[in-house]
Formats: structure tokens, sequence, C-alpha cells
């Protein structure tokens, strides 16, 4: 694996929301309202439709960590509740994301690797394995920047194929979405998702506009990075002024930790 230096999310997503909502003081009437609702989706599966809608409600929204409030947790617990696996788990979860909200959508993507874990809850139901990937690609068709950033959390990094991946990192970089947020991008970066974020950096140079700076720990670390490097430097002398002032800003970027060379190539530019 080729170390891009960017910090892994993994830590962020570890933390059991189930652990997180029982260290936090939830008051009586909502503890009791959580308590009750697990014990109706135990007994009744299909209870869930109702109650996983009326978490927030009853719940709260109040802030766990930054990352999670208490209702997504909740319902987190209420999904980890089900007694189902397999196929029924995700039918169900697939007709709970088709009618929520963005919220509802967003805490259903943030459990999958809860529902997806070994522990997550009863060891005899059958794994959740792909069965939740068409709402991973749902969610990634999509335009909200939240659910897609959820979307590619630990269970999507872990279950989409190569070529799906680094389609949806390049559409993460697209909608602004912070790189350091995706999950699974320091193992799976690759020269492939180089290519493609060079690529996009050198568009947006010919456009005049500024590269984000996350692209460059992605880049820096494989013969992309060499060839955009080689581009950028020749279009710092023949560009108009726009162009050249945005290449020459995308190159200093480029080259730092990366030990390009500083002089520029004797070369022409690269097609």
């Amino acid at each position: 694996m080729v170390s891009t230096g960017m910090p892994s999310s993994g830590a962020a997503e570890s933390t059991d929301p189930r652990t997180l909502l029982a260290r936090h003081p939830l008051d009586r009437a909502a503890r009791a309202w959580l308590d009750e609702a697990v014990a109706r989706v135990t007994e009744r599966p299909a209870a869930v439709r109702a109650l996983f809608p009326a978490a927030r409600r009853h719940c709260g929204r109040a802030r766990l960590d930054a990352r999670r409030t208490v209702d997504e947790a909740a319902r987190a617990v209420l999904l980890a509740a089900l007694p189902l696996g397999g196929q029924l788990l995700a039918d169900e979860l697939a007709g709970l994301y088709r009618h929520g909200d963005p919220a509802e959508q967003w805490a259903i993507l943030r459990a999958l690797p809860l529902l997806d874990a070994p522990d997550g809850g009863d060891a005899r139901r059958e794994p959740l394995g792909d069965l939740a990937l068409p709402l991973v690609r749902e969610a990634l068709r999509g335009n909200d920047s939240g659910i897609i950033e959820a979307a590619l959390g630990p269970y999507g990094a872990a279950r989409l194929p190569d070529d799906e991946y680094r389609q949806a990192v390049l559409k993460c970089v697209f909608h602004e979405i912070p790189l350091a947020g995706i999950d699974g991008l320091p193992a799976r970066a690759d020269a492939e998702l180089a290519r493609m974020l060079a690529d996009f950096a050198h568009e947006r140079v010919a456009a005049g506009r500024d590269v984000p700076p996350d692209v460059w720990p992605v880049v820096r670390p494989f013969p992309a990075a060499d060839r955009l490097g080689e581009r950028l430097t020749v279009e710092t002398r023949t560009a108009a002024p726009e162009r050249r002032e945005a290449a020459e800003r995308a190159l200093a970027a480029l080259r730092r930790d990366h030990g390009l060379a500083t002089t520029p190539p004797t070369h022409p530019a690269l097609p």
C-alpha cells in the first residue's frame, strides 16, 4: 500500500453509537421511549417503520461527539435491535431509506458498519454482506453532500468495487466534500485514482481555477504527480495569464513535500 500521508477516518467511525448513547444522559422520558421502542422492534420488526422516524422527536438531536447526534445513535440502536439478517434486513433498510428524510437516510448509511459487523447483533443471524450496496449506490447517485459522505463510510469503502469507489471519490471532489472524511482512502488510493484526480486538477487549472488542496496528498505518491508537474511547469511559461497563475499555484502545492524538480523540464508539454 502506498502511503498518502492522509489520516484514516476509521477512528471516528469506530465508536459504537450504542456505547455513545449509553454514556449520554438521556432524560427519563427519552430513555423510557427508546427502551420500549427496542422491545417493540425486537418483538415485531415491522414496528421499526413507525418508530425509526420518531426517534428525533422523542430523543432529541443533541450532539454526542463531532460526528454523531442523539437521534442518529437512537436510530442505530433500533436498527441493531431488528431480529433480521440477510435479504430480510436489506429489504427493511431499503424501505426505511426510500421513505425517509435526509436525516433518516444518513442514519441508515452510518449504521451499515454496525449491522454488517460480526458482533453487531445476534451472531446467529444471516450476515448483511453486500446486500446493502444498492443503498450506497443510490446515495452516491444523488447530490446531497452529507448523504454522499455517509455512503462512503466504512461499509461502502470496504465493499464498493474499485472503479465505483474511484468515481465516488471524484464526485466528492466535485461536491467539495473534504477527502479527509472519506473512509478507506489512505488504503484504497491507487495509481488510477491519482491519474483521475490529476486530470481533474489540470482541468481546473485550464479554467484558471485553484485546485482543492486535499487532492494533492492522493496524487503526490504516484507517477501521475510527475506527469502533472511537467504539464503545469510548461504552462507557467506559455499559458495565458489567468491560467498561468493557476498553474503556478497548483505547481507549488504539488511540489510541497513531494520533491519534484524545481527547474522547468526541457521537453514540451504532454498532451
